[in-house]
């Protein structure tokens, strides 16, 4: 059954690639990024081109996640959307967590925590009235650990977790799924945009720091190299498609892809645990919507 899809972040990496892979699926796919005129203009066009090529149903849209304005505007002009992947997000990261001034840090949980927010709230009265939904929200190994120059980052994709999950026991019972996905390091243009503090002066008191944070972006350098590590983007646009296809009731809240570093020990770990104190609080019933 053709689902009418909305992807947010569709101007590079998993966005752009879910993009087209929906499309030829024969979804009705909304694929939104900033600055569809302005600087992401050729991604706009290459994925328009793709529609046109393919003849697909692919609408490319303006969203900018962090204006309430423009989620909203742009979800008004969408029919009810069936699954809404919430890929949009923006990484700081490279220094350590002092030198980011309060907006630094503001504008990052603007981003990937509010930004989340922002999207699902402008389609779910659409999902509440047809008593049917699933939200797809990124998040990352990073929202399951901590490295250092990085806390920024982690405690934005911490929250999308918590966020997500909280969501997920609300919208059970009203026949709406929510998911979180975690990607490991992927080939994308993630560490080219990672936004270090501005305060290079105070960024500097913490050498130890940029000397790790170099040596983690070189090592993951290193692995997109190297074809035998699953650092390809199709492996989360498959995850993304095998969470579409799963019937409900079926789907588990967090799904890692790609190098989990070992951390899928602690999902496996934490499991149980989530699923006892659910029964305890007589919640079992809402981890998911019943098929």
């Amino acid at each position: 059954m053709n689902k009418n899809i909305l992807i947010t972040g569709c101007s590079t990496g998993f966005g752009f690639n879910s993009a087209k892979h929906f499309a030829e699926k024969g979804h009705n796919v909304f694929a939104t990024m900033r600055g569809v005129d302005g600087k992401n203009a050729i991604a706009a066009s290459q994925l328009r081109d793709f529609a046109t090529s393919t003849n697909t149903k692919l609408i490319v849209s303006e969203i900018d996640v962090t204006s309430d304005e423009s989620v909203n505007s742009a979800v008004a002009d969408m029919p009810t959307i069936d699954v809404l992947i919430n890929n949009a997000g923006f990484g700081a990261g490279g220094t350590a967590v002092e030198a980011f001034s309060s907006e630094e840090v503001l504008y990052q949980l603007n981003v990937n925590i509010v930004g989340t927010f922002r999207v699902a709230k402008a389609v779910l009265p659409g999902m509440r009235k047809n008593g049917s939904g699933l939200i797809i929200n990124l998040s990352s190994v990073a929202g399951r650990e901590a490295f250092p120059g990085y806390g920024v980052y982690h405690a934005s994709k911490w929250g999308v977790e918590g966020l997500s999950e909280g969501m997920r026991y609300e919208l059970a019972p009203l026949g709406i799924d929510v998911v979180v996905v975690e990607p490991g390091p992927f080939a994308t243009e993630f560490f080219n945009n990672v936004a270090p503090a501005e305060d290079a002066e105070l960024a500097a008191a913490y050498s130890h720091v940029a000397e790790f944070c170099k040596g983690f972006e070189e090592g993951a350098m290193s692995m997109f190299a190297d074809d035998d590590v699953p650092t390809d983007p199709k492996l989360v646009v498959e995850m993304f498609d095998k969470l579409i296809n799963t019937p409900d009731g079926q789907r588990p809240l967090r799904n890692l892809v790609g190098l989990d570093f070992g951390f899928q020990g602690i999902n496996d770990a934490v499991e149980p645990v989530r699923i006892r104190i659910l029964e305890e609080m007589g919640l079992i019933d809402w981890d998911g919507p019943k098929g």
